[in-house]
């Protein structure tokens, strides 16, 4: 399904069938739902044929689950722009961190009011972190504490100083307003830092950085 006309900036979304979120989304003039998924394995299939900005993937779905779902996703560079929102009814779940190493963008409860599901959505097409970060701290404590760093962290050495710092400082659950404080810098050249670090490292989103950050023991989880 091609973005109507009229709508040429409209973010699209795909969305799994159990979400209840459609009609929601149609009512709103700059997103289009091109596509609703009966299953995890017909979620990946839209995904491929539409490129959305947005998948909205549940956690518990038939066929293949929302982790394996969104792991196809993430690893098919065709569908480098499309943003995994996982969505789940058990908040900070064991299922949580490991949709987010699978390549989600972040995650939302299913029962979240609907002006914060909508901001939601067009905050995961801007690629900023879709986590509050009290949730991601949160989600750190935790999760990542059980989890041991990888090896393969060679990619840290393409970046700067400044940059290594930015990655540490949104490890630790920071915004770009927060991380230009810590830096003494502008909050324009925060972000710049970790834009540059989310290129160089080749990860989709702030979510991923949290991640990186600790399964490569850049940053190491309170009490460690």
């Amino acid at each position: 399904m091609a973005v109507p006309a009229g709508h040429p900036e409209a973010i699209t979304v795909i969305a799994s069938i159990r979400s209840g979120f459609h009609a929601l989304l149609d009512a709103e003039d700059d997103i289009v739902v091109v596509g609703e998924a009966a299953d995890g394995r017909d979620g990946v299939a839209l995904a491929q044929r539409h490129l959305p900005d947005v998948a909205l993937i549940d956690i518990q779905m038939p066929v293949v689950d929302g982790i394996e779902a969104t792991r196809r996703i993430a690893a098919d560079p065709a569908l480098a722009g499309v943003h995994v929102v996982i969505l789940t009814n058990y908040g900070l779940d064991e299922y949580v961190f490991d949709a987010l190493r699978a390549g989600a963008a972040g995650f939302l409860v299913k029962d979240i009011q609907p002006e914060d599901f909508l901001h939601a959505i067009r905050v995961a097409v801007r690629g900023d972190a879709l986590l509050a970060p009290s949730i991601t701290r949160k989600l750190i404590d935790r999760y990542v504490i059980q989890t041991p760093p990888r090896s393969d962290t060679g990619a840290l050495a393409l970046l700067t100083a400044r940059e290594r710092e930015a990655v540490a400082l949104a490890g630790h659950g920071l915004s770009n307003t927060e991380i230009a404080e810590r830096m003494v810098i502008t909050a324009v050249t925060a972000k710049t830092h970790v834009n540059r670090a989310m290129a160089k490292l080749h990860v989709r989103d702030r979510a991923q950085f949290v991640v990186l950050a600790y399964e490569s023991g850049l940053v190491v989880p309170r009490g460690h």
